[in-house]
């Protein structure tokens, strides 16, 4: 068990690989519950990987960004929706860095304490004495049912009428309504409900800024513009998937020939190019996004031109990894033909799961003209980048 405990990443991955055929038993319950089976949450929880980015303070590993990445794209070698919910929850550990030392450890307390995060929607929010009064609904709430705790952007208004940017509130999972709209094609079993709460009393001590929070803990995951760190949670995923699909392709092309021949897929020229050129564009973007990740790293302690370029050229890493991640779905499936549609394919699950993460915003095109306006001297023309 590794909940608590520093361990080195190749623990995590040996964990990863022996909760392989939990997962493969229960994945037929996925797509019909639309949410993970409770013996599956709880074998990830137990193994430690909603906790990659907990302070070492309070018992966590505190993983680099790097190391963060390849526990993630383990994960979602496995299954997309695994691999989305250990980087939200294992990224959202990472509020053990932002709130109060007291109330961190009372949240992390549970050892299968689960963080949900959305930044989707924005609800409202009125100071009252000893905190605020909360109301808001907010969608894509991945892994709610299995919830711990919630957190929401919410906003409200100065003493003059003017919007105040929004904050992050945290809730406890008895005070939310989750409302069950994750109907969709891929990352089925993430969960991603709506959540809401109506008028909710919030402490002052459970809610912290949203963009130039201030650190509790040192580490770099705290130090990280928080728009970037929750971006590198997500990103991290289509990659994994599109290795897992490569990984299934692999077996699948050595065993079977396309219909009408008879040599297996792998023996042919044209397969194999094709998974060659698959495995350059997944190293190169890859490669990329790791030294994206490195170059913001390096910036953090600036605060002018280098760490805002840094920070664009961050953001279009993520953009190009999930367009990478997508042509080598496409490679694939192309390459395995109509058997790719079917759900007994073993590509199946893993296209369509690359086509629902890839959606996410931090994953938007709208990052290459964030990019591009840094890069021809023009302001970033947003503060979410």
């Amino acid at each position: 068990m590794l909940a608590g405990s520093p361990g080195r990443v190749a623990d995590y991955l040996d964990a990863i690989a022996q909760l392989a055929p939990l997962i493969a038993k229960h994945r037929d319950a996925f797509d019909t519950e639309r949410r993970l089976p409770d013996t599956v949450f709880n074998a990830l929880a137990d193994a430690g990987l909603f906790r990659l980015w907990l302070p070492r303070a309070f018992g966590g590993p505190q993983l680099s960004p790097t190391d963060f990445m390849s526990v993630v794209e383990a994960a979602s070698m496995l299954d997309g929706s695994i691999g989305w919910l250990v980087g939200n929850g294992g990224g959202m550990s990472r509020a053990g860095g932002y709130l109060p030392e007291p109330v961190a450890r009372e949240f992390f307390s549970d050892p299968r304490a689960f963080i949900v995060s959305a930044t989707a929607a924005v609800g409202l929010a009125h100071k009252v004495e000893g905190g605020y009064r909360i109301t808001g609904r907010w969608p894509f709430g991945s892994g709610a049912h299995h919830a711990s705790h919630f957190t929401a952007l919410a906003s409200m208004k100065d003493a003059g009428g003017n919007e105040e940017p929004p904050r992050f509130y945290y809730f406890r999972r008895r005070d939310v309504v989750i409302h069950d709209t994750w109907r969709v094609s891929g990352l089925r079993a993430t969960g991603s409900c709506d959540f809401e709460v109506r008028d909710l009393f919030v402490a002052a001590q459970h809610a912290h800024d949203f963009i130039g929070v201030s650190a509790t803990q040192d580490g770099v995951a705290y130090q990280l513009p928080a728009v970037s760190v929750f971006a590198w949670t997500v990103a991290t995923v289509p990659l994994g998937i599109a290795r897992g699909a490569m990984n299934a392709f692999v077996e699948l092309a050595g065993r079977k020939a396309r219909q009408g021949q008879v040599t297996t897929m792998r023996d042919r020229d044209i397969v194999q190019s094709n998974y060659g050129r698959a495995d350059a564009l997944h190293r190169a973007a890859r490669a990329f996004l790791i030294d994206a990740m490195s170059q913001l790293t390096a910036a953090l302690t600036e605060d002018g031109p280098r760490l805002i370029e840094a920070r664009a050229v961050f953001r279009t890493a993520c953009t190009h990894a999930a367009e990478t991640a997508l042509r080598i779905a496409d490679l694939l499936a192309a390459e395995t033909g109509t058997g790719s549609i079917f759900e007994t394919s073993p590509i199946e699950r893993y296209v369509r799961d690359i086509q629902a993460a890839t959606k996410h915003i931090a994953m938007s095109t709208n990052n290459y003209v964030v990019s591009g306006r840094v890069g021809l001297g023009l302001d970033p023309g947003t503060f979410r980048f």
